[in-house]
């Protein structure tokens, strides 16, 4: 005989807060009015927008990977490159549009990842972090010796082929603001509904404590190599977009460890490592921070050494970790809840 139901129970569980629900009315308010940036915004803010979502993108994955499955990669820039060189032999002897080739590149960059992670996977804490990097660096160096994509001198995108996505200039800055804008969403997007899938619980589980987790069933390295294959298909997507915006790629730009891994590193860790919210906090500070300081040469990178050290000791969290302590803030829930309901009057 089964159990009554109590219908005067005085608390509920749930995923969702009011927090939650001001910030994605507030998200769906600010995306329609980025949607419509080329009618309001100039060229010049039209493509650094552009560049702060596909840089959001790289942050959120590094994110993913580092801050949830533990993989401290220094090397992702093997992806951004391999995906960004994908799409010029692509288009350029492969004879595909361009769309089509970012979404090959993304596919490709998961079955290279496959025997990357392989190999890698043998290594454990700093020894994999290095290994990654040199990684890394094979790509460059083979890349580099590809005479048809231009050596180590690089190559432009055939007029043709940039012709292909729009037939006015406009039309083409308009079409790759919306890619990047669109790359941003759909990383965060996936990143937050694999958080909330069973999948997820068990990755969060893997990040509180590896041992643990191992103990209650959780297959550690399968997770951890789903992530690693996710995370390269999807790095290799935004590395094509990245220079597809740039209409010309070299060694030394597409496997740029400043550019594509340490600047992300900062993002992640000033804004909060292991949250949705920190790489969006981050990726913001990182571009008011180059706008304003950009200027100063070789003192820009310095000021940026040493917000990150200031950041690390006064909010190990990073900017949203201090935020959240402060006002209980959680914009992306993830876990559920245990909530009192009011009482009724006259009850």
């Amino acid at each position: 005989m089964s159990a009554p139901v109590n219908k005067n129970r005085t608390h509920h569980v749930t995923r969702s807060s009011a927090a939650a629900q001001i910030a994605g009315a507030f998200g769906a308010i600010a995306l329609i009015i980025l949607i419509a940036a080329p009618w309001w915004a100039g060229s010049a803010n039209l493509r650094l927008m552009g560049e702060v979502c596909l840089y959001l993108a790289l942050a959120s994955l590094w994110n993913f990977m580092a801050g949830y499955a533990g993989l401290v990669s220094v090397g992702q820039q093997a992806y951004v490159g391999f995906g960004g060189y994908l799409l010029f032999a692509l288009t350029i002897f492969g004879g595909l549009p361009p769309l089509a080739a970012i979404a090959a590149a993304g596919a490709l960059g998961a079955l290279i990842a496959i025997p990357t992670a392989l190999l890698i996977f043998r290594l454990r804490g700093a020894y994999f972090a290095i290994g990654t990097w040199v990684i890394a660096e094979v790509f460059r160096l083979s890349f580099a010796q590809m005479s048809s994509l231009g050596g180590g001198s690089g190559s432009s995108l055939p007029v043709n082929v940039v012709r292909s996505l729009a037939a006015s200039k406009d039309g083409r800055e308009f079409l790759s603001y919306w890619l990047a804008l669109g790359a941003a969403v759909l990383v965060i997007a996936a990143v937050y509904f694999y958080l909330r899938s069973r999948n997820g619980l068990a990755l969060t589980a893997i990040r509180d404590n590896e041992l643990a987790a191992g103990s209650l069933g959780i297959d550690i390295w399968r997770m951890k190599f789903a992530v690693y294959v996710v995370t390269a298909a999807l790095t290799s997507a935004v590395g094509a977009l990245i220079f597809l915006q740039k209409l010309r790629i070299s060694p030394d730009a597409a496997f740029s460890v400043n550019d594509w891994t340490a600047f992300v590193i900062f993002i992640v860790v000033i804004g909060g490592i292991g949250t949705i919210e920190g790489p969006i906090i981050g990726t913001l500070v990182f571009f008011l921070l180059r706008e304003t300081l950009a200027d100063l040469g070789t003192a820009y990178l310095i000021i940026l050494g040493v917000v990150a050290i200031v950041v690390m000791l006064k909010a190990p969290k990073g900017l949203w970790g201090l935020i959240r302590a402060r006002f209980s803030l959680n914009l992306f829930p993830l876990g559920y809840r245990v909530l009192r309901r009011p009482e009724k009057k006259g009850a």
